[in-house]
């Protein structure tokens, strides 16, 4: 640890505090409902790790109202003739996996209080996507976290061992495109793939954010995924390279930035992508998966990054780069910086760390 200790005995109280803030604060500066895709979901997926931490029933309501507004449906069209699954944000894009990430808190959802109609339509679209033959579903790196975790929470209620089968299926078409089997980590999508794409200074550019939404889905996967799973070991192994590699290149201050190898190409924090990082190192460790000895430094900074910088006074969130593929040289991100998926991801890291500091 070479010194470095941030947690005292008082933390713990202090760290809960601080994900009421932040949940109140966007909660209450954003009393409608949105939509389904994805920017909204990723928001609920923090939101609903907060109430299972704290019990707080109003974070449960708020993610509720948003189900029925949505109607418990991601995109809304009932001809599977025209079902897509390319980028599209109309409601025939059903099959994209960014309209699948609300599932997630459906499924939630109706954990809480079984409901058939909770996951009706989760059900129909997914088992729908698995009776194709395709596998190339899922085609860009943030994909990953959008509906990995869909299959393994669909598992768990059903007990449908297609959805697991599938699972690994999709994700190895992934791999295939995306995957640097050398660096440990994922491009954003085969257009980023090196030597096709580099940095200015010719490195390989790996896209923070997109890795974030990747680690924190293998994190997410292992935790419902059972025990006797065929492809557990290999989704193990993934996450604990991806680890080694994304605690390799952290920036001092405790932050990632947005272009994760080159950071001279986009300099200056960003905070989306160091949440989830911070999310899925202390959730390896709360889970006997990354040894405290090798990870709970690069946690820790990940956490005073998040604290002590991208935490602002009136319990925004601030640094976090806008909806985008890439890192954008000259892009401006600073503390007025603030989306819903970084709120989403800061509240991920918050409860893991509060679930460490209970532990102690």
């Amino acid at each position: 640890m070479a010194g470095f200790h941030l947690y005292a005995s008082d933390d713990y109280k202090r760290v809960l505090d601080i994900i009421h803030k932040v949940n109140n604060h966007w909660q209450s500066t954003h009393p409608e409902p949105g939509w389904a895709f994805w920017e909204h979901a990723a928001y609920h997926t923090g939101n609903m790790e907060a109430y299972f931490l704290t019990g707080e029933e109003k974070y449960r309501q708020y993610s509720e109202a948003w189900a029925e507004k949505n109607e418990w449906k991601g995109a809304k069209s009932d001809d599977k003739n025209t079902w897509k699954y390319n980028y599209g944000e109309t409601n025939d894009h059903v099959l994209f996996g960014d309209w699948q990430t609300c599932f997630q808190t459906y499924a939630d959802l109706y954990i809480l209080d079984p409901a058939d109609y909770k996951i009706a339509r989760a059900r129909e679209v997914m088992e729908y996507q698995m009776s194709t033959q395709r596998n190339d579903y899922w085609w860009w790196a943030d994909g990953l976290y959008m509906v990995m975790p869909v299959m393994t929470k669909l598992h768990k209620i059903t007990k449908n061992p297609l959805y697991l089968e599938k699972l690994n299926e999709y994700l190895a078409y992934a791999d295939q495109i995306m995957y640097d089997k050398y660096a440990h980590l994922y491009y954003r999508d085969a257009a980023y793939v090196f030597p096709k794409h580099q940095t200015i200074n010719g490195k390989k550019d790996f896209w923070a954010r997109g890795d974030g939404w990747v680690f924190a889905a293998f994190a997410k996967v292992l935790k419902d995924l059972p025990s006797t799973d065929m492809h557990r070991k290999k989704y193990v192994q993934r996450f604990r390279d991806m680890a080694v590699a994304i605690r390799d290149c952290q920036q001092p201050e405790g932050y990632w930035t947005r272009s994760m190898l080159d950071p001279e190409y986009v300099p200056g924090p960003e905070t989306s992508g160091t949440a989830f990082f911070t999310y899925g190192l202390f959730w390896g460790i709360n889970n006997g998966y990354l040894e405290k000895e090798e990870y709970l430094e690069a946690a820790l900074r990940g956490w005073k990054y998040l604290e002590e910088t991208a935490l602002q006074e009136d319990g925004s969130v601030g640094y976090v780069q806008p909806i985008g593929a890439k890192a954008i040289p000259g892009q401006v991100v600073d503390r007025n910086s603030t989306a819903n998926f970084g709120v989403g991801a800061f509240l991920l890291a918050a409860c893991e760390y509060t679930r460490f500091l209970n532990k102690k």
